[in-house]
């Protein structure tokens, strides 16, 4: 889905920094891919910068050539696979481990895409994965084989449950291991 068109599906008429920043991000790639000269991207960073609705910047990112996907893998067959720190998360990451545990830790993670997709295809073992703290988190698209996931949304106003925060979309296969998921406290 390209940029524009997301915004113009978000239903949100004000903007946020986020799609302010992600639009003057993806409007210097087109720069530097070449889909654009130099007073067009003036132009358009310009009515980026100043917009004050979200179709108005949806106009600024028109007819620029779709974002790639950007796709990794971690794959282990045993031991552990564990991400913590500052990462970059990719807009889709595949987690494969037949009999490994695998932690990750998105709370101090670079998540420059408003959705993540995470696929996991585990065996057994176990798998944590801390959200941030204003995260929606979606499992349905998750199976699992012997024990159900852990994830239970924030009760307390103003933590977890999208306010603000990227969306974490987790699907795949579990066999014999169990998904805890938890929001981060800071």
């Amino acid at each position: 889905m390209s940029g524009a068109y997301a915004l113009r599906r978000s239903g949100r008429p004000r903007l946020t920094e986020d799609d302010r920043d992600a639009a003057v991000r993806r409007l210097r790639e087109a720069y530097a891919e070449g889909h654009l000269s130099h007073e067009e991207m003036d132009a358009r960073l310009d009515q980026a910068l100043t917009a004050t609705a979200t179709g108005e910047l949806a106009s600024a990112l028109d007819s620029l050539p779709e974002e790639p996907d950007t796709t990794s893998t971690i794959a282990a067959y045993g031991g552990r696979i564990r991400r913590r720190g500052a990462w970059l998360v990719p807009r889709t990451l595949r987690v494969e481990s037949a009999f490994g545990r695998v932690h990750l830790d998105l709370s101090r993670a670079v998540i420059a895409h408003p959705v993540v997709d995470i696929e996991l295809q585990l065996g057994t073992g176990r798998a944590r994965i801390t959200v941030p703290r204003h995260a929606t988190v979606d499992i349905e698209g998750l199976s699992t084989g012997w024990k159900d996931s852990r994830y239970r949304p924030p009760r307390r106003p103003g933590r977890g449950s999208g306010h603000g925060g990227p969306t974490i979309r987790i699907s795949g296969a579990m066999g014999y291991g169990r998904l805890k998921i938890r929001h981060a406290r800071r």
